[in-house]
């Protein structure tokens, strides 16, 4: 029998009293529903005739790739993917751009082990929480697949993803999770359009359309189906042309559409780069924005990554640019490389100066063409608080291990308050810019050091003293076994773990606290606060920083 609770849980967030979800969210479902134990799949029929209507089998019917079925989406699951139900057999879905609530016809794709995957056909009944999204891009762009997602609903389902994963990924029962008050609520970002500092806009020789639009091409238009945008999700080769993102500030729109108003103009001679011939000039337009620290006005970096060294084909749009006061540099990376990336092999400066600037916790970086800095600003100083609360320095005699340290911006947040910090980093230009950012904020008690951290050996950490904290940020694979091996034998006496990929963070919590068997590996710490951190509104992506305490064991 339905109970009063979850009648009023399955009713859309406006109209339900807000509040952070419970185990009875309809946000909420087990991402160990995806791994469950099924029956053996029923025999395909021969025919390969597709239905919208729901035939009636037993719980083990798997649907056949291309087949149409009705669909009930219940939840948004890691990455952003609706977690769909077969109406009549629950069989799991995944779909793309689903939101909760949603009934749709969907066209099965895939076929994964125990669910399949599959593609909006047609919505039959709209989501909850749905709202209309200002960008126009937003149906085919991957950058903010959430956009049209009530953002109050869009944190809850991060909130559910972080604790499902922790849960079945991490092995942590939810009583220690809320009860002991580990999990905590998600903290939200209050400036939801604008936040990045940094937008990378690819070349290419076509621009891509929906099927919808198929019939406006023109072949023999030349330059005009030139593409500068965003890649089609899932597409290396095929790109969206964007004249504008609201994600990016409005000096860096500025600059694109100023690009885009001349760069196709066949007198000027560019080229867009073909990533199957392998021929074409222009690769990427990379945008990064700063502050001054002096009046703090918007700083803007423009770099061409370009195929080959052209100083004079590129001054063009060199002077175009240029002509914006907030442009105060422009970078060419020179990449010959047929791979995709925008770091180039050699870097020339081409006006103003070669880095812009930032503040961040009341210091101030530098910030170059291919240096990795937090993209949004304004959350990255309520991430590195939250880092410095759970590091809990009380004396300033602390060690500080700094683990992926990056530009060195964690460390030296934290190098203020404590005796000394030791970063490791495998990217050289990242080290040689934390160590130019120590310099220019006078901080004298920070060592930065380039090294590989998957690959260590029993070498590392006699170079530094025993830590009292060890902060570690790792890139999205997590830590490797290494790493954790010497974490566990080193006991430092407390851990903060700040990941921007929670299902590979929720792993390494396992290990941490609770070994790994097969490997004969016993844990030796207690996970004592995990708080999600939205950084990126509209998007899947979802930060946590996690505070563990060493077990006397």
């Amino acid at each position: 029998m339905a109970t009063i609770s979850n009648l009023t849980n399955t009713l859309p967030l406006h109209f339900r009293k807000f509040k952070f979800p419970s185990s009875s969210s309809p946000y909420r479902f087990p991402l160990s529903t995806l791994t469950c134990s099924l029956p053996e799949p029923e025999p395909e029929p021969n025919t390969t005739t597709t239905t919208t209507s729901i035939p009636k089998t037993p719980n083990s019917y798997f649907p056949k790739r291309g087949q149409t079925l009705e669909l009930l989406c219940e939840s948004l699951a890691y990455k952003g993917k609706g977690l769909c139900k077969v109406t009549d057999t629950g069989f799991v879905v995944m779909v793309d751009r689903a939101l909760p609530g949603e009934r749709f016809i969907g066209r099965i794709t895939r076929k994964k082990g125990n669910y399949a995957e599959a593609t909006k056909v047609e919505t039959l009944t709209p989501p909850f929480d749905i709202v209309d999204a200002p960008c126009v891009y937003v149906p085919h762009c991957g950058g903010c697949k959430t956009q049209n997602l009530l953002y109050q609903a869009q944190i809850i389902a991060k909130e559910e993803q972080v604790r499902d994963l922790v849960i079945h990924v991490g092995k942590f029962s939810h009583k220690e999770l809320e009860l002991n008050g580990i999990m905590k609520p998600i903290v939200p970002c209050d400036i939801q359009f604008h936040y990045r500092n940094k937008m990378e806009f690819s070349f290419g020789p076509y621009k891509w359309l929906p099927k919808e639009s198929l019939h406006e091409r023109n072949f023999d238009a030349g330059s005009e189906n030139y593409a500068l945008g965003l890649h089609v999700p899932g597409f290396f080769d095929k790109i969206i042309n964007i004249d504008k993102c609201l994600l990016q500030s409005d000096p860096a729109n500025k600059v694109l559409a100023a690009i885009q108003e001349c760069w196709r103009d066949p007198q000027l001679g560019f080229s867009p780069y073909n990533v199957h011939s392998h021929i074409g000039f222009l690769k990427h337009l990379m945008l990064r924005s700063g502050r001054d620290v002096t009046t703090g006005l918007p700083e803007v970096m423009v770099n061409f990554v370009t195929s080959s060294y052209k100083p004079e084909l590129l001054k063009v749009l060199v002077d175009k640019v240029s002509a914006f006061p907030e442009v105060v540099s422009i970078m060419n990376n020179v990449n010959t490389s047929v791979g995709n990336t925008s770091v180039g092999e050699e870097e020339y400066t081409l006006h103003g100066k070669s880095s812009i600037t930032e503040t961040l916790r009341g210091l101030t970086f530098q910030i170059s063409a291919n240096s990795f800095f937090q993209t949004n600003t304004h959350q990255a100083e309520v991430l590195y608080k939250l880092i410095e609360e759970c590091a809990g320095i009380r004396d300033g005699s602390e060690i500080v291990l700094d683990l992926f340290c990056g530009t060195g911006t964690i460390g030296l947040t934290l190098a203020r308050s404590v005796k000394h910090v030791y970063g490791y980093e495998v990217v050289p230009q990242a080290i040689a810019d934390a160590r130019l950012n120590a310099k220019l904020n006078g901080i004298q008690n920070a060592t930065f050091v380039q090294g590989d951290l998957n690959k260590i050996d029993e070498n590392f950490g006699k170079s530094f003293p025993k830590p009292d904290i060890v902060i570690s940020d790792p890139n999205r694979p997590g830590m490797h076994m290494k790493l954790i091996k010497f974490l566990l034998n080193l006991r430092a006496p407390r851990i903060v773990y700040v990941s921007c990929n929670p299902a590979t963070c929720a792993r390494d919590l396992d290990y941490l606290c609770h070994g790994v068997a097969e490997l004969n590996i016993k844990g030796c710490y207690k996970l004592i606060g995990l708080q999600p951190v939205d950084m990126f509104p509209h998007t899947p992506h979802i930060e946590c920083v996690c505070l563990l305490e060493l077990v006397d064991l």
